[in-house]
């Protein structure tokens, strides 16, 4: 399946990237919510948090740790982010490729839907 995310892993679409290692990318969000809207998705085509197997946990606890490292990286750790998934169409989940959007530079509200 050929995804807008998977596109982009080939590099058939551009993308603003900030990380990338063989497990993962990430990149600025086009639509960002905050001031600082980042994209982290495995390469590994996974449909969604809902659809991940055993053998997925070592990638996924990889993912938590960079999306620490990225905000780090970006400056914008030390006062806090949100890390969200969105699952499913109720979730709002709009591509069918796992992410994770890490979501910085102001105060966060609560609740958020």
């Amino acid at each position: 399946m050929s995804t807008l995310f998977s596109q982009i892993i080939s590099r058939q679409i551009p993308a603003n990237i900030v990380y990338e290692d063989e497990l993962c990318l990430a990149f600025r969000d086009r639509h960002p919510q905050a001031p600082q809207h980042i994209l982290l998705i495995p390469k590994k085509e996974i449909t969604s948090l809902a659809s991940v197997q055993k053998e997925d946990q070592l990638l996924l606890g990889h993912l938590m740790l960079k999306a620490a490292y990225i905000a780090e990286q970006e400056g914008f750790a030390q006062k806090g982010y949100r890390l969200v998934t969105n699952v499913g169409e109720h979730g709002c989940q709009t591509v069918p490729h796992i992410h994770f959007h890490i979501l910085g530079g102001r105060f966060m509200d609560w609740p958020p839907g």
